[in-house]
Formats: structure tokens, sequence, C-alpha cells
């Protein structure tokens, strides 16, 4: 059984937009199916979801009977091999490579990091999403946390969602970038592709600090820290402010070979087939034991590679300025 209040800023809304803000893991119609069933109740009452809320009512929502009734939620478990960076009673993180889709859906059925999670930790299968608490792109590396019991899974959703936890990313850039800044723009769906997100005024919130570690003559190396998350918001806001990150297929844009490049910087350009993109920390409270930890996963090959190739090209090009 979860139990939770509702907001006395929420009166006057309709039930199910409430219930949306108060269990964001769960798709609104398997919410709407829920209450239709009885698994959710207001202040103990069966209620639908056109009824006016108040302020200060319970909603309960009763866990096993819902997860019971959603075997379409089950997955496969599948002995696919993980990166455990640490784990405990209460959770897990993991360094997820490039190239692994965090949870099933259309066109990847399988063969997902849920799944693989779901092997290593079946109880995992009575939480909602498998008890992953953010996702990374199918093509973005990097620190993911997960939790392993419903208790865990709520201080840390709400620890997500009010901002706690700390997400710190590494990202290669196109453009030389002078000084770092905060990008402050709204994403939603795209209003003409529905697969991709975009800045648009009536979008959700979203903020994007970036600093300058390192600087090439055509690109940049930046480390990242996202104050909110939305759906691709790094890549959205880097391609904003005309810095996409190197080899997004989606944001992007074309291949651009910089004039005078090195062989093998080129060379390595051309085969950089994914976003340039890493989650290198992970800083959160324990929700158990209320420590303070913090984790790093180090930059993937393929990402170190594209540094080496930067570095090597931004000294033939300081031995070819001096002479």
């Amino acid at each position: 059984m979860i139990e939770k209040a509702v907001d006395y800023a929420l009166a006057g809304q309709r039930f199910d937009k409430v219930l949306a803000q108060l269990f964001p893991d769960y798709s609104r119609s398997k919410l709407q199916d829920w209450l239709k069933k009885g698994f959710i109740t207001l202040n103990g009452e069966q209620v639908t979801g056109k009824t006016k809320v108040i302020g200060g009512e319970v909603v309960r929502l009763a866990m096993d009977s819902a997860q019971a009734d959603a075997p379409s939620d089950r997955y496969e478990a599948q002995p696919i091999a993980l990166d455990i960076v640490h784990e405990d009673e209460s959770l897990i993180v993991i360094n997820k490579p490039p190239g692994l889709v965090v949870h099933p859906g259309a066109g990847n059925p399988d063969q997902t990091l849920v799944n693989a999670l779901l092997h290593h930790a079946p109880e995992l299968e009575k939480l909602p999403r498998a008890g992953v608490i953010h996702r990374l792109d199918k093509e973005t590396s990097g620190l993911l946390v997960i939790a392993r019991t419903l208790p865990a899974h709520q201080i840390l959703a709400k620890a997500m969602e009010e901002r706690e936890i700390k997400r710190e990313y590494r990202a290669v850039v196109v453009g030389r970038m002078v000084v770092g800044g905060t990008v402050e723009a709204p994403i939603s769906r795209h209003p003409k592709n529905r697969t991709q997100m975009a800045v648009v005024g009536n979008g959700k919130p979203a903020i994007t600090h970036y600093r300058v570690l390192e600087r090439y003559h055509f690109h940049t190396y930046l480390r990242v820290q996202l104050e909110t998350g939305r759906t691709h918001q790094i890549r959205v806001h880097m391609a904003h402010i005309r810095y996409p990150i190197v080899g997004d297929p989606v944001y992007g844009g074309r291949l651009r070979i910089p004039a005078g490049a090195t062989e093998e910087l080129a060379n390595v350009l051309r085969g950089f087939r994914r976003q340039a993109l890493h989650a290198h920390t992970l800083g959160l409270i324990h929700p158990k034991s209320g420590e303070a930890m913090e984790w790093q996963a180090e930059i993937p090959a393929d990402m170190e590679q594209l540094l080496n190739a930067l570095r090597e090209d931004e000294k033939h090009r300081e031995g070819v300025d001096e002479r």
C-alpha cells in the first residue's frame, strides 16, 4: 500500500490529473485503469477521475493488487552482463555502456538494462520501471541508480523530482567555446517531429549548466550538470546554443571535419556514430542510511579515443603555427 496526501495547492483540480502528479512513474492510462478497478481510493472511497479534490485528502494505491493485475508490465529476466559500481539492500548503481537500451519498448522488446536487472535482482519486478529512477538514452553511457525496495524508490524518486540527486556529465561538442554558462530553455516534443524534443515556449522548465574543461580549435570538452531532467535535455540544449554534441545522430547535424585536421582526428570523427555524452558523476543521499554518497565512472574507450585525437590534433596545429 502506498499513501500520499493531496497538496492544498492542487485544490479544485480533477483527481486524474492529481494522480499523474502524485505517481509520475506510471502512465495516465494505467492510473486510470487502476482507479476504475478500485486499486486507488481517495479518503478510502472509490471516486472517478473527474472528481475535484479540495486538498489534504489521502490517496491510497493498493500496489500489490495493482501489480498483480498488470502482467503486461512483466519483462523477461535475461542474463546480460552488468557493470555494477555499487550495490546494497536498498539500491544498485550501474555504469551503462553505450548501445544498451534502458527500458523495453517499441523496437526494443528485450535485451535491455531492465531485462538484465530482473535477472540480477528478481525482486525488482515488483517495483515501477523495475526500480529505475532515471534513464539514459541508448547511446549515452554512464551512471544510473536503481532502487531495490519500494521505500527506497519513493525516497529516490522524490529526491530526483526535487533536484536533490547530483548528475554530472562529460560531453564533447562541436565549436570552440570561450566560457561556460547556463542554458535555461523549456523543452517539449518537437511541434512537427514527435520523435524528437525541442526548445518550445510552452514546454517544461529545463536548466543545464556547462563548464569548459578543455578547448580545441573546433571542439570543446565540457562538464555538464543537470538541474532538471527532461528527455534529451543536454543534447537539445547544446544544439539550441549551436554547440551540438559530437556524433549526435538526431540533433548534431551533418558531420563536419575541421579544415587541416590530422588524419587520425578525421578518421575518429567519421567513425564516432553516437553522441559523445557520458554520465560521469552521480551523487545522492542514501535512502536508508542517510549517508551522502557519490560515484564516478571513467570515460568510455571510444570517448577517450576521441579526446586523445583532439589533443593530438591541437598539438599538431600548435607545431604548425610555430613554424
